[in-house]
């Protein structure tokens, strides 16, 4: 993982992945089950946007917002590796 700017860039394995997927690698999300969570109750934006899908397909460029009580956690999808 590498951060630019305050973003994290994480990379991927293939050319897409899912949000929920994302949210775990790039350490937004604890788990599985927290990553719903997230996604359910509205905390979760790509790319500017509230994101209420989990299965939503990210690509590289993508920007991943979390609003946490401490302040905002971004992750940026990188290359496929």
């Amino acid at each position: 993982m590498g951060e630019t700017g305050g973003v994290n860039i994480v990379p991927i394995k293939d050319a897409s992945i899912r949000l929920g997927q994302f949210l775990k690698l790039a350490d937004l999300a604890e788990s599985g089950a927290q990553a719903a969570e997230l996604v359910a109750d509205g905390e979760v934006a790509v790319n500017g946007e509230t994101e209420t899908r989990r299965g939503r397909q990210l690509v590289a460029g993508d920007v991943v917002v979390v609003s946490a009580p401490h302040g905002d956690r971004t992750a940026q999808v990188g290359a496929a590796g």
